[in-house]
């Protein structure tokens, strides 16, 4: 399969809830804190349009193979951020997810993921499931 580009396909949105706990040192959400954020974003995406537990029960196991977030502002204590996640773009094993949040409409934060499956018994990475390939091309036609 050739490399397919496009807007925001499978598009969620979540309310993200900062904690005390998220603040660090310098008074605004830790960077770690993004990537957990990130994290439940991606998997309420899969759960919405292609359930993980019918993807594990087919052999396909997520990894996410690397991570990139752009910090534009910083996110306090106290702000009601909210969270976005997309498929971007799919390769023959790959799917490039994009994120942001914003709070009250302003952009703070752009994030950029790739994640492939590894097949459950090899563990070696795989094609992208038909299923997932099949709903990305047809998206909106």
């Amino acid at each position: 399969m050739n490399s397919t580009e496009v807007g925001r396909r499978f598009e969620t949105t979540m309310v993200v809830k900062v904690a005390t706990y998220d603040i660090d040192y310098a008074n605004h959400v830790s960077n770690i804190v993004y990537f957990r954020w990130l994290e439940d974003l991606r998997l309420q995406l899969l759960e919405e349009n292609f359930p993980l537990a019918d993807l594990m029960a087919e052999g396909y196991m997520p990894i996410l193979a690397s991570s990139s977030i752009e910090y534009k502002r910083a996110i306090k204590l106290f702000d009601k951020p909210i969270g976005h996640m997309w498929i971007e773009k799919l390769g023959a094993a790959t799917m490039q997810f994009r994120g942001e949040f914003r709070v009250d409409g302003v952009l703070t934060t752009k994030a950029s993921h790739v994640g492939l499956f590894v097949d459950a018994v090899r563990q070696k990475p795989v094609k992208l499931p038909k299923q997932i390939v099949s709903r990305f091309e047809n998206y909106n036609k």
